[in-house]
């Protein structure tokens, strides 16, 4: 039994929306250093820094978008998980995190601007959850949140703006 097999077997106890007999088989990631198996609903990563870990519902595309396992997030660190306002979700991954909420959709952040979100309280923060990935270049980068938006520059680090407008 391989930790995939292992996590499937704890999230069907926990009644996740995993189907045992849909999907792929367990194979090789793109990247060389961990596997995957597909699922209808979702699909379970490991590697051996990070262990088995599912990814599903609208966080799974967003992670899919942007690369997956190949991509600057890397292989997932926690499983799906509810937030403490009971209204979005998230899964961490080794270079950032993907949130989702059903009004904002499923959005990632990372780096420095996920750095100074934590350091705020993440989505209990005054800012709320990411309404977009980050965007800009490597001098000047952004995310936008429900209520303002983090930016980024060399010169100045992360700085947090409450937004002017009522959203």
């Amino acid at each position: 039994m391989t930790a995939i097999d292992e996590k499937w077997a704890q999230i069907q106890w926990i009644g996740a929306p995993f189907d045992a007999g849909a999907g792929s088989g367990e194979g090789p990631n793109p990247d060389g250093r961990g596997t995957s198996r597909d699922f209808d609903h979702g699909s379970i990563y490991w590697s051996p820094d990070t262990g088995a870990h599912e990814v599903h519902g609208d966080i799974r595309i967003k992670y899919a978008q942007v690369r997956g396992s190949s991509g600057f997030l890397g292989y997932p660190v926690t499983d799906e998980l509810g937030c403490p306002d009971g209204t979005g979700r998230f899964n961490h991954f080794q270079g950032g995190s993907i949130y989702w909420t059903p009004s904002t959709g499923a959005h990632e952040v990372h780096g420095a601007i996920r750095d100074l979100w934590a350091n705020m309280g993440w989505e209990t923060s005054f800012l709320g959850y990411p309404a977009t990935d980050e965007i800009g270049t490597g001098d000047s980068r952004s995310s936008r949140f429900q209520h303002g938006h983090i930016s980024w520059s060399p010169a100045e680090g992360a700085v947090a703006h409450r937004s002017t407008l009522i959203d």
